[in-house]
């Protein structure tokens, strides 16, 4: 409530109570504690998505590079194939130490399962398994992964590429 006072034209308010503004004061930080709230997690959500979408666009890459190797290919780990790797959210930045979150990947070759017996020997599956954290020097860190599977096919289109 504010102060009033009595005049010819009748009640006329002079100022506002020190309850009203300690209220007043009190409800606007709890305003902007929410807002602060709202903007960080909107932020973190925002951050996630674009760490899971570059962890995609790595698996996407190593699996279009399986996609062209041909069959004997496939096995050379030593020079087709690498069988660990590494990739960062900014490729363009290692070298100002600004690349971001660091993803580090595998790639497995596997027989195939369930998969018919006459197929077994000429069919092989590929997993692409990429893990990634924000928190390197944390002792919490929370490390998040990534898994993307194909099968290749000893007589598929490889040999109608390469022929």
């Amino acid at each position: 409530m504010t102060s009033r006072r009595w005049n010819s034209e009748g009640f006329t308010s002079l100022a506002y109570t020190l309850p009203e503004v300690m209220l007043s004061i009190f409800i606007l930080a709890i305003m902007l504690v929410a807002l602060y709230g709202g903007f960080s997690a909107g932020f973190a959500v925002v951050q996630l998505a674009r760490e899971n979408l570059r962890a995609t666009q790595i698996m996407v890459q190593k699996m279009e590079t399986v996609r062209l190797l041909k069959w004997s290919q496939l096995n050379d780990t030593n020079n087709f194939l690498q069988p660990a790797f590494m990739d960062y959210y900014d490729p363009s930045g290692t070298n100002t130490h600004s690349a971001g979150t660091l993803y580090q990947g595998f790639i497995t070759t596997n027989a195939a399962t369930g998969v018919a017996n006459d197929y077994k020997d000429n069919m092989r599956a590929i997993n692409v398994t990429i893990y990634w954290t924000n928190y390197l020097r944390s002792t919490n860190a929370i490390v998040r992964t990534r898994q993307m599977q194909t099968f290749i096919a000893r007589n598929g289109m490889q040999n109608y590429i390469y022929q």
